[in-house]
């Protein structure tokens, strides 16, 4: 498996991941601006070798779209535009949001627990080992 970055996107802020380089376990990398995102990927790509780009894809439980899907898929076309080279896949992210407080609450102060960021983090890292997972 290729070099990878999860993305979380939204539209304030999007949390980002990384893959080791055999493509094996994900770490939660940073949370930036979302005006910021495509100089942030631009770097990623640039500096870390990346080819994989998976992109959190939110559904509602039942399948149907929430209000920020098509952004997604207006976010991925773009993606797709200026990183040719790259592999751009979108990945059902269907309850990371979820998973990723619960871990938090089991393994982080409240205190820190605050901090809007760790969330976004953690779920681009769940949905990209969801995805190396699958993959392997």
């Amino acid at each position: 498996m290729d070099k990878a970055i999860g993305i979380d996107f939204g539209l304030k802020r999007t949390g980002i991941s990384i893959s080791d380089d055999l493509g094996i376990i994900a770490t939660p990398l940073k949370t930036v601006d979302s005006v910021d995102l495509m100089d942030e990927i631009q770097q990623l790509v640039d500096k870390s070798q990346i080819l994989t780009i998976i992109i959190g894809y939110p559904l509602n439980l039942n399948g149907r779209d929430t209000d920020i899907t098509a952004n997604v898929r207006l976010f991925k076309s773009a993606v797709e535009k200026r990183f040719s080279q790259c592999k751009v896949e979108l990945y059902d992210e269907r309850m990371t949001s979820k998973i990723a407080q619960q871990t938090l609450i089991q393994t982080v102060s409240k205190k820190k627990r605050k901090e809007k960021g760790r969330i976004d983090r953690l779920s681009a890292t769940i949905i990209l080992q969801d995805y190396l997972s699958a993959n392997s």
